[in-house]
């Protein structure tokens, strides 16, 4: 019997990937590269997205 799919609403901002590492061009002592973490701004690094109330959707 299949399996149901979580149906769990996904960051738009990110589309889920809520962190990425952005290297520097910069290298450490061993060889290497520097990377800098950064994460998603809209959903604060959780890859998930709350849905927006009614009021605010109708514009009210």
């Amino acid at each position: 019997m299949p399996q149901r799919a979580l149906n769990i609403p996904v960051c738009r901002d990110c589309d889920g990937f809520s962190t990425a590492a952005i290297t520097t061009g910069t290298r450490n002592t061993d060889g290497t590269r520097k990377t800098l973490t950064v994460t998603c701004p809209a959903c604060k690094g959780s890859g998930r997205s709350l849905p927006a109330p009614a009021l605010i959707r109708a514009g009210r």
